[in-house]
């Protein structure tokens, strides 16, 4: 029984950790190459704009027949073309050929510890990631993702002191429809507003209607176990559907054509994203493709009819950003969702809250591991001491447990009939030391997936040499002790009877320190921190229930 129950806690423990192992490789593996297609931007000659939507005999349609052609931003051109801008938290690129955000680099991040250069989101290649907006007119002329724009200067920045900084750039047909696309930056937001003014100085009605959306391609990762991957791809959310992803694979699979009000879409990776949050109470045309490599995942806006000699205008939101879960709550209802904690999200995101508690107090990320990691242990004592109650006596039973085993080793079914009889006597619960283990393995799973996707922790020091909790142990100190920790535990526990399972057993604690050498060090602080606990809490018990047998012997 005791063989039983050992083996049964190194099969769920090694389950958990190639669960670990695959989500680490796939997050900081070395990467593959990416597709050929997002080497260099497209070079292609733009289709002809005021493409005509198909027939649509409403007068103003919830969304539009079909979604607007394909064909990337070409992006190939001379800096006087690009227009750049700079805020606190943005380097932005916009070039006039599309007028849509070719790059956006983000000035609060870096592209890691030993790398100072800008971390890049938006990019138009290696792997391909830019926002396209644009407009479908009925009949006419419009400008989409392609159409040539002028500017009036080719820089912009956020001054000191200054709030809201506005990029305005022009198109013109000649027929006389004047589109203003405006780009809205405002001080300590990751979120641009983006609107188009249209002016029709034409003779006739101009009937257009608005599509934003994110192309990207793909970067290639290994398999993942148990859905355990971070995510990349697409996501989209509705109030009755709530939160959905729509991978890359839903999109080689089937188009996605759905009308929805108050929701918003979103292409996100490990830490960042860029989403497109459209104003409330409008319904839109949700839908996704693939055009020759290329996934693409937007949204069109109901048509809008601009009178001769009138205005009009379409808005839109464009999240840029880290997934800082605050700020995306504040954004749209669900955005924070996209900090993808898994199916233990329940779980998951009660322990992000506690975790940044602590951090409020004591300002540090390694500490407030430390205290979380405490926290946790104080709220499983008395499930803990249960185990480590039963793992003493078990200790304790040891030598009558060998010497059955030595009298009916050829007889199994006498054997554990005699055990059975041994632990009723005794008043032990074999199961007594797993139970309680196994019930606190998916807190530890919950926590994993906090201090994998919470970009809080991305190159957040602890002390000395660890100057990045997202990444391994650079000396492997943290490792070590983590494999010092868990062979002293081992020597607290009883152990297994089975000379196989003793091999097993004592051969765990240098292949786990292996695994944990790639470990991020913030989840190896994690699991020293209470392996460290677990000892002194088992030591103590046991000391305890020595003594209490030799006061009864006494």
């Amino acid at each position: 029984m005791m063989d039983n129950q050992r083996l049964f806690l190194l099969v769920a423990l090694a389950l958990v950790m190639l669960l670990i192992w695959t989500t680490w490789q796939q997050d900081y593996g070395p990467a593959p190459a990416t597709q050929t297609a997002a080497e260099a931007p497209v070079e292609s000659t733009p289709p002809a704009t005021g493409t005509a939507p198909a027939t649509d005999t409403t007068p103003q349609a919830s969304a539009p027949a079909r979604e607007p052609g394909g064909g990337a931003d070409a992006s190939a051109f001379t800096d006087a073309e690009v227009v750049k801008v700079q805020t606190d938290l943005f380097e932005i690129a916009i070039p006039l050929r599309g007028g849509n955000i070719r790059e956006a680099r983000l000035r609060q991040y870096t592209v890691s510890e030993d790398d100072p250069a800008l971390f890049r989101l938006l990019r138009p290649a290696d792997p391909l990631f830019v926002a396209q907006s644009g407009l479908v007119a009925d009949g006419g002329e419009a400008p989409d993702h392609n159409a040539r724009w002028q500017a009036t200067a080719e820089q912009y920045s956020l001054d000191a002191g200054q709030d809201v900084l506005e990029v305005p750039i022009r198109w013109q047909s000649p027929a006389g429809v004047t589109v203003t696309r405006r780009y809205i930056f405002e001080r300590d937001s990751y979120v641009v507003r983006v609107v188009q003014e249209v002016d029709n100085a034409s003779a006739s009605d101009w009937r257009a209607y608005q599509y934003s959306q994110l192309r990207r391609t793909p970067q290639t990762e290994g398999p993942g176990f148990l859905g355990a991957a971070s995510y990349t791809g697409g996501v989209i959310y509705s109030p009755a559907e709530k939160y959905e992803k729509i991978s890359f694979g839903d999109m080689e699979d089937e188009n996605l054509s759905r009308d929805i009000t108050d929701g918003w879409l979103a292409m996100i990776q490990h830490y960042f994203l860029a989403a497109w949050v459209p104003p409330r109470e409008e319904n839109l045309r949700y839908y996704s493709r693939v055009d020759d490599g290329e996934y693409v995942l937007g949204q069109s806006s109901p048509w809008q009819t601009v009178a001769a000699g009138e205005n009009g205008r379409f808005e839109n939101r464009l999240f840029v950003g880290p997934k800082e879960q605050d700020r995306l709550a504040a954004v749209a209802p669900g955005l924070d969702l996209t900090v993808d904690y898994g199916w233990l999200t329940i779980i998951s995101k009660p322990l992000f809250i506690a975790l940044s508690w602590i951090h409020d107090v004591v300002g540090n990320w390694g500490w407030s591991i430390i205290l979380l990691t405490l926290g946790i242990k104080l709220v499983f004592y008395k499930l803990s001491e249960t185990s480590y109650r039963s793992m003493a006596r078990m200790r304790k039973l040891q030598p009558e447990m060998q010497k059955l085993r030595e009298r009916y080793g050829d007889d199994k079914q006498q054997m554990n009939q005699e055990l059975m009889q041994l632990y009723k006597k005794e008043k032990v619960n074999p199961l007594g030391g797993c139970l309680p283990i196994l019930i606190q393995i998916p807190v530890f799973i919950a926590l994993y997936w906090v201090l994998l996707e919470s970009v809080e922790l991305r190159q957040a020091p602890w002390i000395l040499w660890i100057q990045d909790l997202s990444v391994r142990d650079p000396f492997f100190v943290l490792p070590l002790l983590m494999g010092a920790t868990m062979f002293l535990q081992q020597k607290l526990n009883p152990a297994p009877m089975d000379p196989i399972q003793q091999k097993i057993m004592m051969g765990l604690p240098f292949i786990f320190t292996i695994f944990f050498m790639f470990f991020p060090a913030g989840l190896v602080l994690y699991w020293v921190t209470n392996n460290s606990l677990s000892i002194l809490q088992q030591w103590i018990i046991t000391r305890r229930i020595e003594a209490g047998d030799k006061k009864a012997n006494a």
